[in-house]
């Protein structure tokens, strides 16, 4: 295993002291930070979604931001503005919330549409803009957004074009049962969390995220990511399928899995084992579909099945 192999490894295993149970979700998680990407958690309360989000920021050293988010939140809470000294007879830029490396945005859906539309600029392109100017987000950057899909009062369901611009949407899920006990050990004096350590450096991410890039992708890989992102689009269920940006994330995403497995390389089934995390909250089914109970995991599933896998010999020697 080499230096940026263990860098992830490292983080993952850090942030599970405090999420017992949940390696799969932490594994996710860090996947996204490692391919430059977002991550939005959706699960009821309670479950740890901001503790996930706190220890893998906690695991980095480097700056983290917490946006807490209420109706009343405005755009220049998030990116700042510019505010007249009258000592020097010039505007001032002050700095919002949103200018940090890590990034929680809690309870996204509870802020309006105008203020969750302020995100999308620093998503997709790593930078703000403000009275005209333009200020570089920090790298590495990353935000990592949470809501609770039960409460609808009051709450403001992320536009497609939003949702879009995340890497991945996770669930928590409950603890199991032996999960469960050792959390209760394991919390009852203090908890982990205000204790945890940094175990990597900025500097580490962006190297990780390098090589990241540096896995090998064979074209036969392009065409099958394309075939299952294509076939999204044609499902009689389905009445928007995944955009050109899904075909990039999971490409990303499968280089990030094959780094994270040892390989230099990607083979199909890391196209397989990401498509449901990178596809699933990009396809939007019909009103019909989901009177039926339908889910898109259920649409990707079959996708996958009906697809013939390239062979890996065909171009594993690179």
């Amino acid at each position: 295993m080499d230096h940026n192999q263990e860098v992830v490894k490292r983080i993952v295993d850090n942030i599970e002291k405090v999420m017992l149970g949940k390696r799969e979700t932490i594994e996710m998680a860090v996947l996204t930070l490692i391919c430059k990407g977002h991550i939005l958690l959706e699960d009821v309360p309670g479950v740890g979604k901001t503790t996930l989000v706190a220890a893998l920021a906690k695991s980095i050293d480097g700056t983290f931001n917490r946006i807490q988010f209420t109706p009343d939140v405005l755009p220049s809470d998030l990116l700042g503005f510019s505010m007249f000294n009258p000592k020097t007879g010039e505007f001032e830029y002050r700095k919002g919330a949103l200018l940090g490396q890590f990034i929680l945005a809690d309870e996204i859906n509870r802020t309006p549409p105008k203020t969750q539309s302020s995100l999308l600029e620093a998503m997709e392109e790593g930078q703000i803009t403000v009275d005209g100017k333009t200020y570089v987000m920090p790298t590495p950057f990353m935000v990592m957004a949470t809501q609770n899909p039960v409460e609808h009062l009051g709450t403001f369901p992320l536009p497609e074009a939003q949702l879009d611009r995340f890497f991945m949407k996770l669930s928590v899920g409950y603890p199991g049962y032996e999960s469960e006990v050792a959390m209760l050990s394991k919390y009852k004096e203090e908890n982990p969390l205000h204790t945890l350590e940094p175990v990597a450096t900025g500097e580490e991410i962006i190297a990780v995220q390098e090589a990241v890039q540096k896995v090998y992708v064979h074209e036969t890989i392009n065409r099958l990511i394309v075939e299952i992102v294509s076939a999204t689009r044609s499902q009689e269920e389905v009445l928007l399928g995944a955009s050109p940006r899904g075909s990039l994330n999971l490409l990303r995403a499968a280089q990030g899995w094959a780094f994270y497995e040892g390989r230099d390389y990607v083979i199909p089934d890391d196209v397989v084992m990401m498509a449901p995390f990178i596809l699933k909250h990009r396809i939007h089914l019909r009103h019909e579909a989901k009177l039926k109970q339908i889910t898109t995991e259920y649409i990707i599933g079959r996708i996958l099945k009906g697809i013939r896998m390239p062979r890996v010999k065909a171009y594993d020697q690179k």
